[in-house]
């Protein structure tokens, strides 16, 4: 694909089939001690379609009251974030030419049925890192458009194992997921998809 935003790069197939049963693994390790959990929209208390997680120094929530943040423990639970796997550590090294860690991984959970409207990752004050999402099970119908809500918008699929890139004039494009095609991976015994979304939340120091 050679019409994509500058700074957004697509990884297809970056996870062979092994690697992404290990990392379904370590989701379902991570869920263990952070269950899913259902987040609503700030104001309305409107539930999202999606369930989610984290894992990291610190995780991304949102609820009516409190609006969308980021905070170093669970909500329901009130315990610290789990780790950030090791695979998702060495992904972050070798795709996100950036010399700090990340802080956040953001775990969305998607039925068949869910989606994600078209947002920036905004809520963030490290805009020079990139976000490093990786796409796990059924294949989504992926948009991305400029940095302003109304720039044209593009759509391609992803699908299990795919790695996407958003960093430099990409950073800041709104994106979303329009629909899940069902039934068309075998990696979650249920269905669905995971997409799992790395995150530096604060500017490095020195």
């Amino acid at each position: 694909m050679t019409d994509l935003p500058a700074g957004l790069r697509y990884l297809p197939d970056h996870f062979d089939r092994a690697e992404q049963k290990a990392l379904v693994d370590a989701v379902r390790q991570i869920v263990a001690e952070a269950p899913l959990f259902t987040p609503a929209m700030p104001k309305t208390g409107k539930e999202m379609s999606v369930r989610m997680t984290n894992c990291g120094a610190l995780g991304w929530v949102t609820d009516k009251d409190r609006g969308y943040r980021y905070q170093p423990t669970h909500p329901v639970t009130g315990r610290p974030w789990p780790a950030i796997p090791d695979m998702l550590m060495t992904l972050w090294r070798e795709v996100s030419d950036y010399p700090h860690p990340p802080e956040a991984c953001l775990i969305n959970f998607y039925t068949d049925k869910a989606k994600m409207g078209l947002h920036q990752d905004g809520d963030e004050s490290a805009f020079d890192a990139p976000v490093v999402s990786v796409s796990l099970g059924d294949t989504c119908l992926f948009r991305v458009g400029g940095t302003k809500r109304g720039d044209p918008t593009r759509s391609f699929k992803l699908q299990s194992g795919d790695v996407v890139v958003l960093g430099g004039e990409a950073r800041l494009a709104f994106h979303g997921v329009d629909r899940v095609y069902p039934r068309t991976s075998t990696l979650l015994k249920n269905g669905g998809r995971i997409n799992l979304t790395m995150r530096r939340v604060t500017k490095a120091s020195g």
